[in-house]
C-alpha cells in the first residue's frame, strides 16, 4: 500500500470530523467577521474608543480560535491516543501557570476598558507621579510622565492602586500645608497664606488658591494652602518656589510654623 491508498483511507475513515473541522473554521470565521464589524460600527458611532474595540476584537478572535481548536481535537479525540493526551494535558497545564498572570492582566483591562475610570489622552496622578494615558491595552497600560519617560504598568496592578484622574485639562490644584500653634489668630495665617501664593507668578488666580483648615492637633492647627497650576511640566520647581514664599511670609509677618510641641520640648 503506497502513501497516496494511507492518506486516502485515512481521509475516508475521518470524513465526518474532517468536514465538521472544516465546518467549525467556516462557522467561527463567519461569526468573528460579523462581530468585528459591529464592534468596528460602534467605534465609528463614537460609542466606543478605538483602541477599546481594537483590544475586543482581539480577544473575540483569540475565544474564537480557542474554541474551533477544541472542536477540532474533540473531532480527532480517538486517533490522537492516549500520549497526545498526555502532552495535552501537560502543555496545557504548564500554559495554564504561565498564563495566570496574563489573563489576570487581561480581565482587569477589561475591567479598565468598561468601567473607564481614565481614558486615553486623561492626566492622572500615580504613586506620586503625574503622567498622561497614552494607549490602554489588553496586558497593560501606556504612559508618559512629566520627565518624558515612557511607563508600561501591567493592568491588574494599575487596579489595585490609587489613582487621581486629572482629566484633560491642564490645570490641576496642588497644597502646602503649615502647621502654626493654637495661639496664632487665625485670619493672620490664612491672610499671610494667601499673600505667599500671589508672590508665585505660575500660581493661577483663577481658580482662586484657598485655606482651608484641615485638623486640629495636639498643639497645632493644621492650614492647608490650595492653589491651581497649569505649568505642569515645571511642577517641582513651581512647587518649591511655592514653600520657599510660604516659609518666607510667614516670617515676615511672624508667624511661627514649627511643630509647637516639638519646639517646647527643645526648649526644655
Amino acid at each position: 500500500m503506497n502513501i497516496f491508498e494511507i492518506i486516502l483511507e485515512w481521509f475516508s475513515s475521518y470524513l465526518i470530523p474532517i468536514l465538521i473541522s472544516i465546518l467549525a473554521i467556516i462557522i467561527g470565521y463567519i461569526l468573528y467577521f460579523i462581530i468585528k464589524k459591529q464592534i468596528l460600527n460602534l467605534a465609528k458611532r463614537e460609542r466606543l474608543e478605538s483602541s477599546t474595540a481594537l483590544n475586543i476584537t482581539k480577544v473575540i478572535k483569540y475565544l474564537i480560535f480557542l474554541i474551533i481548536i477544541s472542536a477540532i481535537l474533540v473531532q480527532f479525540a480517538e486517533s490522537l491516543g492516549l500520549i497526545t493526551a498526555l502532552f495535552t494535558l501537560v502543555g496545557g497545564t504548564i500554559i495554564g501557570f504561565a498564563a495566570m498572570n496574563t489573563l489576570g492582566n487581561m480581565i482587569a483591562g477589561f475591567i479598565i476598558m468598561l468601567s473607564r475610570p481614565f481614558n486615553v489622552g486623561d492626566r492622572i496622578l500615580i504613586g506620586g507621579r503625574i503622567a498622561d494615558i497614552t494607549e490602554i491595552k489588553l496586558i497593560y497600560t501606556i504612559m508618559v510622565d512629566l520627565d518624558n519617560v515612557k511607563i508600561s504598568i501591567p493592568n491588574q496592578k494599575l487596579l489595585e492602586q490609587e489613582i487621581i484622574d486629572l482629566g484633560k485639562k491642564n490645570i490641576i490644584r496642588r497644597h502646602v500645608s503649615v502647621t502654626p500653634g493654637f495661639e496664632e489668630d487665625r485670619k493672620k495665617v490664612e491672610d499671610t497664606l494667601l499673600i505667599a501664593a500671589k508672590k508665585i507668578p505660575e500660581v493661577l488666580e483663577d481658580p482662586q488658591p484657598y485655606v482651608w483648615i484641615n485638623s486640629f492637633q495636639s498643639y497645632a492647627v493644621e492650614y492647608r494652602l490650595y492653589v491651581f497650576i497649569s505649568d505642569i511640566k515645571n511642577l517641582p520647581l513651581i512647587e518649591s518656589n511655592l514653600h520657599k514664599a510660604v516659609l518666607d511670609t510667614c516670617k515676615e509677618y511672624n508667624i511661627d510654623i514649627r511643630t509647637p510641641l516639638l519646639h517646647k520640648q527643645i526648649k526644655e
